[in-house]
Formats: C-alpha cells, structure tokens, sequence
C-alpha cells in the first residue's frame, strides 16, 4: 500500500465523521499507548513505521496520523514556500531578540 498526500487527506476526512474519546494513562517517561482499536481506525496498524502528528490546541492534544513523504515527491515550489516562510519568522525573531536585548 503506498502511502502518500492522497492517502492521508483521505484519512484525515475520513476521521472527521467519527469521532471518540478514550482515556490513556502516560508513562513515567511520557510515553502512550494507543489501543489497538484506535490505532486499526488510524490505519496505524498497517504502516511498519506509524508516526503521529501532536498538536497543542486549547489546553489539549490533538493527534492525527502522519505520513513520511519523501522529499523528491515534493514540489519544488513548495519547498521554495517552506524555506521562504522559515527564513522570514527567523528574520523576524532575531529582530525581536535584538529589540528585547537593547531594553
């Protein structure tokens, strides 16, 4: 099964319409384990390497699956968009690090 943009959009509709709420406990290390129901509805269980995306929202976590794209499958220009991006919030960064530093 190949794993790709299309597979995980499909995913991520798809978990829109069915939601569910499980408790887990957390680790001393921090660690979760997702019960295998949850991680067959995340289609976690197929994948040899499962990764997942974490979100801070609100005061919570949001988890939804991620998958690896290789970068050669990958636009040019929107790799042209991520670096432009980044290099624009580190301008702005440093520029209010050296504001902050001067007060």
């Amino acid at each position: 099964m190949a794993i790709g943009p299309d597979w995980l959009a499909n995913r991520i509709a798809a978990m829109q319409h069915c939601y569910m709420t499980t408790t887990l406990s957390v680790s001393k290390r921090g660690a979760l384990t997702l019960p295998p129901n949850l991680r067959r509805k995340l289609g976690l269980d197929r994948l040899s390497s499962p990764m997942v995306i974490v979100e801070e929202r609100d005061g919570g976590l949001f988890l939804q699956p991620a998958a690896a794209v290789p970068v050669r499958d990958i636009p040019k220009e929107t790799i042209a968009r991520w670096i432009a991006r980044d290099e624009a919030e580190m301008a702005q960064f440093v520029s209010t690090a050296k504001r902050k530093k001067k007060k």
